[in-house]
């Protein structure tokens, strides 16, 4: 469905080499000076999710499909950039595409790694980046909000709903606050919000880029990002990025011990992506049959007829029902024939909406 979370910061956090390990390529060029990423690099990346590899085995399916998640590496922002300065309008016109703003913050020290403001300090960091994007959506508000108040005024019934929720949003970021702080009455006002494509009102999930040794456990200025989170209502993740970035070239059978040796159990940008799915608050529902099983990628609070039309738009045209087993089911009875003689195989309509871990069949007539 093309979900998209940017990879933000300041130049030398460690963007770049996330987003290489997160592709398993090298197509982002991670070098040791200011904008050396001067276009978005564009990757998918599978979500991980161990119940695929049980529903195929139990479907017996020859294959299975993740799904996935984009992720954009956008060249580092400076102070001024709303003003212009370094890659400035550019960065952020490419942040305003995206559906989420992963915020990489540099939480190392290390002599050999230029940091853009002479300092480690990731908190600073943040607010730089917060604080430029605020100013950028200040100004496009003060621009756009006069003119929908003037529309309203006139009875305008769409102007008076991007009115009200705009001039909310222009409120609270003349009071330093983001955007996402404001508050849609209704279906409508979210819309408009939404449409509106404020860098504010993005959705935020830090990434603690810390050194090898506190890969496992983090470090004073990971844990300071983390209550920083916490109390801005983000989402907050500790990796290594050069730890990952050497994971991601090794042969899949030695990761296990290597991640044993360092104290961790999975990677960190299986946590990345986990996150980054959690913070578009999307879910996930499954097909299985012998030729695959596969995850499909829905938002939380999806009715059946919209979620088969992420497989194909006639099934969302010609949907009659949806044969829904829970995950839960599925395995504790050993698939879709032991499912339906349980009588736990369901038929459900229209108004369903359909669960995380759902395995559905749908029927359709076009």
């Amino acid at each position: 469905m093309g979900f998209r979370c940017g990879i933000v910061g300041l130049p030398n956090v460690g963007k770049s080499t996330l987003f290489n390990a997160l592709t398993q390529t090298a197509a982002a060029a991670a070098a040791n000076y200011p904008f050396c990423t001067i276009e978005p690099n564009v990757g998918n990346v599978p979500v991980p999710d161990a119940r695929l590899d049980t529903i195929a085995a139990i479907a017996r399916s020859a294959k299975i499909i993740e799904t996935q998640l984009g992720f954009t590496d956008i060249a580092g922002l400076v102070r001024g950039a709303s003003k212009g300065e370094g890659l400035g309008n550019q960065f952020l016109g490419n942040i305003r595409e995206t559906d989420a703003i992963v915020h990489v913050l540099r939480c190392f020290v290390d002599d050999d790694v230029t940091h853009v403001e002479g300092r480690i300090d990731p908190q600073a960091d943040a607010e730089t980046v917060e604080t430029e994007l605020m100013l950028s959506d200040l100004e496009s508000l003060e621009k756009r909000v006069p003119a929908f108040v003037k529309k309203a005024a006139q009875g305008d019934k769409e102007a008076k709903v991007a009115a009200s929720v705009l001039g909310q949003a222009l409120d609270l970021l003349r009071e330093g606050k983001p955007a996402r702080l404001a508050v849609p009455k209704d279906e409508d006002e979210a819309r408009v919000l939404g449409q509106a494509q404020l860098l504010t009102a993005k959705p935020v999930l830090y990434v603690c880029n810390v050194d090898e040794a506190s890969a496992a456990t983090g470090n004073a200025q990971s844990a300071a990002v983390t209550a920083m989170a916490a109390a801005s209502g983000a989402g907050a993740v500790v990796i290594s990025a050069a730890i990952e970035s050497e994971i991601a070239q090794m042969d899949p059978a030695d990761r296990p011990d290597f991640l044993s040796e360092l104290g961790l159990t999975e990677t960190g940008l299986a946590r990345v992506v986990r996150a980054g799915y959690d913070l578009l608050h999307l879910r996930t529902y499954f097909t299985a049959g012998p030729k695959e099983t596969r995850a499909w990628t829905i938002p939380v609070g999806t009715k059946a007829p919209q979620a088969a039309g992420v497989i194909h738009g006639d099934f969302e045209r010609g949907f009659i029902r949806a044969e829904t087993i829970a995950y839960d089911d599925y395995v504790r009875l050993g698939g879709e024939a032991g499912a339906r003689d349980a009588g736990k195989l369901r038929s459900e309509g229209k108004e369903y909406v359909v669960a995380d871990g759902d395995i559905m069949n749908f029927r359709f007539n076009v």
